[in-house]
């Protein structure tokens, strides 16, 4: 999803960092300074080197120290209400990875890092960018969502009569959701099943931070092992209740967190699989099932990245 970074800004920012963002990551620093602007686009100004500190190139993983100068580059960050309009690339990458399509619904296969809809500071999500793209258009309607940094299916309704339909089986529980998650380390337990209620904590650049708490909402996972592999364990999840970071929460809660995640994952654990190629949060949406006027089992499958770092754990 590289998106181009529109320059209209004329003037260079040069930043100096203080205490309250001393040991920040740089990028970090850039989604919450620049506010609004695509993850993507931060990204490729720091690929590009034009983000630079005290005057020196630097990694998206740097972390900042007090007194360090920023030189932030000129970006065209959007008005309030402003309709981005997705690039060339993120609209083929959206066509080809429809996954399903009725006079109903439309599957998307959503990549990682793309958030399904704007808000808290991103312009441009997976529904808007679809609006602009499909025929639909604005009827285009999000049935459920996934996080950032989740990938795999996601569906999208086409008139207003399909979507009260499907969010009524939702509330039901009748509706099935798989996801495919590596594990950090080796789990023992051929299934298991994590009931703890969930609970918002906080608020932290812009996004929901969850907890187990006894005073949250019930929550109900079901873990079964797949594959074990050198320090990790591949698992399917299925989840009855659909709280925000739900199953990143419960795996961390049984001590074998998500590998790739960052806000809830094992930092040990992520470096040593970022060592072997893991680049991303390894959580996949892989099945959607339900049952209106027809049977809908859609099914999305993994990337090639994700498939390729099985390979190298297989190999270990």
């Amino acid at each position: 999803m590289n998106e181009k970074v529109e320059l209209k800004r004329t003037q260079v920012e040069q930043v100096v960092i203080d205490e309250r963002a001393d040991g920040q990551r740089i990028d970090n620093f850039l989604i919450t300074h620049l506010k609004g602007l695509p993850k993507t686009a931060i990204y490729r100004l720091l690929r590009t080197g034009q983000v630079r500190v005290n005057g020196k190139r630097i990694k998206q993983t740097t972390r900042l120290e007090s007194g360090q100068t920023v030189r932030v580059p000129p970006v065209h960050l959007p008005e309030a209400g402003e309709l981005l309009a997705p690039s060339a690339g993120l609209k083929t990458h959206l066509l080809e990875a429809k996954l399903f399509e009725d006079d109903a619904f439309v599957a998307i296969n959503k990549p990682s890092g793309l958030a399904s809809h704007g808000g808290s500071g991103i312009s441009l999500g997976l529904i808007e960018a679809m609006r602009q793209v499909h025929p639909a258009g604005a009827k285009l309607e999000l049935v459920h969502r996934l996080d950032r940094e989740t990938s795999g299916v996601i569906l999208l309704a086409k008139k207003r009569t399909a979507l009260v339909e499907i969010q009524r089986l939702i509330a039901a529980n009748q509706t099935d959701k798989t996801y495919l998650a590596l594990l950090a380390g080796v789990v023992k337990k051929e299934r298991f099943d994590v009931n703890a209620p969930l609970d918002t904590e906080q608020r932290s650049g812009g996004e929901r931070t969850v907890r187990v708490s006894a005073n949250g909402k019930p929550s109900l996972s079901f873990f079964k092992v797949l594959t074990r592999c050198a320090g990790a364990t591949l698992v399917s999840v299925k989840i009855e209740t659909g709280r925000t970071h739900q199953i990143r929460v419960h795996a961390q809660h049984v001590g074998h967190p998500v590998l790739g995640d960052e806000r809830y994952g094992d930092a040990t654990a992520n470096a040593e699989m970022r060592k072997r190629g893991l680049k991303r949060l390894f959580l996949h949406a892989q099945l959607f099932e339900f049952k209106l006027q027809r049977d809908y089992f859609i099914d999305a499958p993994l990337s090639g990245e994700l498939k390729a770092f099985l390979d190298v754990l297989a190999s270990a």
